[in-house]
């Protein structure tokens, strides 16, 4: 198999030897049980960078920022995270002397932010979310707030920043060298950095290569209707610019109970896994090998590893007060013609994939 790519953030971009460790990481391939053996999928194992994915957009957006002069020496970041993202910041901020301040919601679990406080971060948590946009829609509003006290911070604004799809360009370089070629890529979809940031750089080397997004029941970014939402790393209750609508030819939304057994059935399967976004994107990618037509090679980037997830996917305590074990995934997801058919609570698939304003155009305004 041919080595991957160096990574292009070097020590002489970055102070220290901490960005050394970003990049580069492995593939390994996926078939039973979610597709017959030797019909699997390819899955890039981001959990292996120190942090998970999200060190890549991290260190790139703080690298950018400081080269345009927007994030100035000592300057304080400021950013809204579920989690990983900030393990990112956290990681950019020690390599180049930056104190960080993450705003987060009482969903971050206990571990992350013990984990990101022992890393310098302070954590901001608000208490309530917001009437539109729920919890994303309210810290970033206190991230707003943060920054217009402090004299010198910087917000990279992962949703809306350009700077976070360019990142995932060395990703791709990555998937190529290790595979040849790449048939469909299979990515989760939050911010929308890294799905429109890999395929932009695929699609380069590849024109006629294919784009399957996989969201969260309740979240907004694909046109269902926002509710709330149990799963984290994947969904929104906004509309990230990032999210490059066009390049998807088709897009899954996956319940948690779904994403839990894939999880554990990774686990116990392959030993690799993963938190939500790892077990919706292996439970499509999965479909998608098997259901394609032979040779078809399927790749899928796994964000993190099963770490921070001890106390909700594998806690039986959790999933048993959620209602999220004995339900495994129907064989095939439900089809919809368009994503504002109806409002979805299982595995779903749906081919028509529109920006939410032309989603809404399509019957009208919604309730």
């Amino acid at each position: 198999m041919p080595s991957v790519l160096q990574s292009p953030l070097s020590s002489a971009e970055f102070p220290g030897r901490l960005t050394q460790a970003v990049g580069d990481t492995p593939v390994v391939f996926v078939d039973e049980p979610f597709s017959p053996a030797g019909r699997g999928f390819w899955a890039k194992l981001e959990g292996a960078n120190p942090g998970g994915m999200k060190d890549r957009a991290a260190l790139h957006m703080i690298r950018r920022a400081r080269d345009r002069g927007d994030l100035r020496p000592g300057g304080r970041i400021i950013e809204s995270t579920s989690g990983t993202l900030g393990l990112g910041l956290v990681l950019a901020g020690i390599a180049c002397g930056h104190p960080v301040t993450l705003v987060t919601d009482p969903g971050m679990e206990p571990m992350m932010s013990r984990l990101l406080r022992a890393h310098g971060a302070r954590i901001e948590i608000v208490d309530r979310p917001s009437t539109v946009g729920g919890w994303q829609e309210a810290r970033r509003r206190r991230v707003q707030e943060l920054q217009a006290a402090e004299q010198n911070s910087y917000c990279p604004d992962q949703y809306h920043n350009p700077d976070n799809v360019e990142a995932y360009a060395p990703l791709a370089r990555e998937l190529l060298a290790q595979l040849d070629r790449v048939d469909v890529l299979v990515c989760s979809v939050g911010t929308g950095g890294h799905s429109a940031g890999v395929f932009s750089e695929l699609r380069r080397h590849q024109p006629d290569a294919q784009l399957v997004g996989v969201d969260t029941v309740g979240s907004t970014i694909f046109g269902q209707p926002a509710r709330s939402r149990l799963m984290r790393g994947l969904g929104s209750s906004i509309y990230p610019r990032n999210v490059a609508y066009d390049s998807f030819s088709e897009v899954h939304w996956v319940a948690p109970a779904e994403a839990v057994w894939a999880c554990r059935a990774l686990a116990a399967s392959s030993y690799t896994s993963g938190g939500w976004s790892v077990g919706a994107v292996a439970l499509v990618a999965g479909w998608v090998a098997r259901t394609r037509p032979p040779g078809t090679r399927v790749a899928a980037v796994f964000p993190d590893g099963p770490q921070r997830y001890f106390d909700t996917v594998y806690n039986d305590e959790f999933c048993h007060t959620h209602d999220l074990l004995g339900h495994p995934p129907a064989t095939d997801p439900d089809r919809i013609d368009h994503p504002d058919e109806r409002d979805v609570h299982r595995w779903t698939r749906c081919t028509t994939v529109v920006e939410p304003t032309a989603a809404r155009a399509h019957t009208g305004a919604r309730s």
